[in-house]
């Protein structure tokens, strides 16, 4: 287990109308851009004698220098091999001329509550640090982490800050999980800690040594949700159990194997799953292009399919376009949506628009955000990047009106260019 310090170059711009909203609503935040450098700290684990090093993304993530240092206070420059937010995961190199001490990863699948096991890390950045604890809890998801899409080992094992990204490890030194995060109304421990379990860890390794630069995450293509008191009963189940699929994508890789909205997916290669996050996890320790074992309920029969596991697709063309100078909504920038960006974005299956990745020129003071969803400019439906350069080209008016979507909610903004 090493120490890890992270260095990033943080960009503020400074405006001169700090203060007066007034002036802050008329001409934005135009002032100089001002840098200073951000240090954090926090905990990594050597995986390959050779140097693989696993840590956290928000230890890393978006690091311009990264140290690594031992327990024998030998020190090394790592480069970014994977890196991936949604995950919170980070596979770091680092060059060594003799070989490195490194954990084994345990099956962390064969994990159960109650085994003893130890939490080490760099505290509060004053050096390496061993606590114990047991595994209170498997299969955390849904929890107030940061990570929505999170899947965790639960443990008591004392996590503070400085922590992140450190080994928990059993009685026989393998690597259970990477931990993340903590429950906490004090800022410190409170005996609730969550850690990455070892399985994903093991994929981003072999990802990362494949050479992916990204982590190929498995698309499902649905809307799931877990099945309550409420469900179940409607459903006619004894006891609640199961995702149920609310919403499918038409080229889902479930719709290919012949699940439909209401089914409810009950185990993924025989391993239970009661929440979305939870068989989102059960596809994502498994190499894409395989298939997976889906056992699920439809119109009351138990039924078993293959499902092939896939990146999400990115189709149609995105078709990124940027509204030029000198008509209106210049400087807008907009892409198609489709699965891939979907995914990438969050965005709920089904949304029709386009969606804003760029803003420049005045437009970017007049409330529009990166990641809108737009589907309507005055009155005229927004269906392809095309059409917004259409309406932007065609409308003879100063007046505007924009409709869409931000963070699932509907906005109208009504401005004059």
């Amino acid at each position: 287990v090493v120490n890890i310090f992270a260095n990033r170059v943080v960009e503020q711009r400074i405006s001169p109308f700090r203060g007066n909203s007034l002036f802050e609503e008329l001409f934005g935040n135009r002032g100089m851009t001002r840098s200073r450098v951000q240090n954090s700290l926090g905990s990594g684990v050597i995986l390959s004698e050779d140097g693989i090093v696993v840590s956290n993304y928000h230890v890393v993530g978006m690091a311009t220098e990264i140290r690594v240092v031992l327990k024998d206070r030998r020190q090394y420059e790592a480069r970014v091999l994977l890196a991936d937010r949604e995950s919170d995961l980070a596979i770091l190199k680092i060059e060594s001329d003799t070989a490195l001490p490194w954990l084994d990863l345990r099956d962390s699948d064969k994990v159960e509550v109650g085994e003893l096991v130890l939490a080490i890390g760099n505290p509060f950045g004053i050096g390496q640090t061993v606590s114990s604890g047991i595994i209170s809890g498997l299969a955390r998801s849904g929890i107030a982490t940061g990570n929505a899409r999170g899947y965790f080992i639960q443990t008591d094992a004392p996590i503070n800050p400085g922590n992140s990204g450190g080994a928990l490890v059993d009685i026989d030194g393998r690597l259970v999980g990477v931990n993340t995060s903590i429950l906490t109304r004090s800022g410190g421990s409170n005996g609730v800690g969550f850690a990455i379990p070892a399985n994903l860890v093991a994929r981003f390794v072999e990802q990362a040594k494949e050479g992916e630069e990204q982590f190929q995450r498995p698309w499902a293509g649905i809307i799931g949700q877990s099945v309550d008191y409420e469900l179940a009963e409607g459903f006619g189940l004894t006891v609640p159990e199961g995702v149920v699929i609310s919403a499918m994508d038409e080229a889902s890789p479930f719709a290919t194997a012949g699940l439909g909205p209401g089914d409810i997916v009950l185990s993924v290669d025989g391993q239970a799953v009661n929440a979305p996050p939870e068989m989102l996890f059960r596809m994502s320790v498994r190499p894409i292009g395989e298939q997976i074992e889906v056992t699920y309920l439809s119109d009351g029969r138990e039924l078993t399919a293959q499902v092939p596991l896939m990146v999400a697709p990115d189709t149609p063309p995105r078709d990124v376009r940027t509204v030029g100078s000198g008509v209106a909504l210049s400087g807008l920038t907009v892409a198609n949506l489709n699965p891939k960006l979907r995914a990438e974005m969050g965005i709920p299956i089904g949304t029709k628009g386009v969606i804003v990745t760029d803003i420049s020129g005045p437009l970017r003071n007049l409330g529009l955000r990166r990641g809108d969803i737009l589907r309507e400019i005055n009155g005229r439906g927004i269906q392809t990047t095309q059409d917004v350069l259409s309406v932007a080209a065609d409308e003879d008016t100063r007046r505007w009106r924009v409709d869409g979507l931000r963070g699932g909610k509907r906005f109208s903004y009504r401005f004059r260019v």
